[in-house]
């Protein structure tokens, strides 16, 4: 595979708490550059990347991150601000909390309340694979499917683990026709890039995309 090809895949990333706009011009210019699928950025700086950049830059951010557990009320205010300011793909972090409760029900009205809140645009659902026991992700995989998200995304990269292989082989056998696959966290290398798309991902969530230059 291609350094173009496996480019249209990537969702160049930068989420660090410190992160400058030094940090975001940079990472915009190579996704210019380098044509990659979006960039993944933090919801403060949609606006001025949309003012800055227009549609050179497809915008995907982040809402209820990293830790998933604020209320769906405030996610929900989040994905509408983050789509007004310019943002065409939400990565939103499911709930965990619910999770370990066993409220799988509370999980699916959330992602389905977001999922209304962000029609029209690319929603992709983060569970934090980390986290959660094979039989859980097998659950969600029902759950993401069954609330029509765009996505299933295995991390947020700021978890105990990022994605694996083992996790992207679950989702394929478990999630529905119409969900597609991010894998995220910890892939930093060509190879590693290749070896997900080529067990079905359609995106990457990387911070290493100028590798590919």
């Amino acid at each position: 595979m291609d350094n173009k090809e496996i480019l249209k895949h990537v969702d160049h990333t930068v989420l660090k708490a410190f992160t400058s706009w030094d940090d975001i011009k940079k990472l915009c210019d190579e996704a210019v550059e380098l044509n990659t699928a979006s960039v993944c950025i933090p919801p403060t700086y949609i606006k001025r990347i949309n003012d800055t950049y227009g549609n050179k830059i497809n915008i995907c951010t982040v809402i209820g991150f990293p830790l998933g557990y604020s209320v769906v009320e405030a996610k929900i205010a989040e994905a509408k601000k983050a789509i007004e300011d310019g943002a065409n793909e939400i990565d939103m972090v499911i709930n965990i909390c619910d999770v370990k409760n066993g409220d799988f029900d509370k999980v699916f009205d959330e992602i389905k309340a977001i999922r209304k809140a962000t029609e029209g645009k690319v929603l992709k659902v983060i569970i934090e694979t980390c986290y959660l026991t094979d039989d859980e992700k097998i659950k969600l995989c029902k759950i993401v499917t069954d609330a029509k998200a765009d996505y299933i995304k295995t991390s947020t990269g700021f978890g105990t683990n990022g994605a694996t292989i083992e996790d992207i082989k679950l989702f394929k056998a478990n999630i529905g026709s119409d969900v597609k696959m991010k894998a995220a966290g910890g892939i930093r290398t060509k190879e590693a890039m290749e070896e997900y798309l080529n067990e079905g991902c359609d995106r990457i969530g990387s911070s290493s995309a100028s590798i590919l230059k």
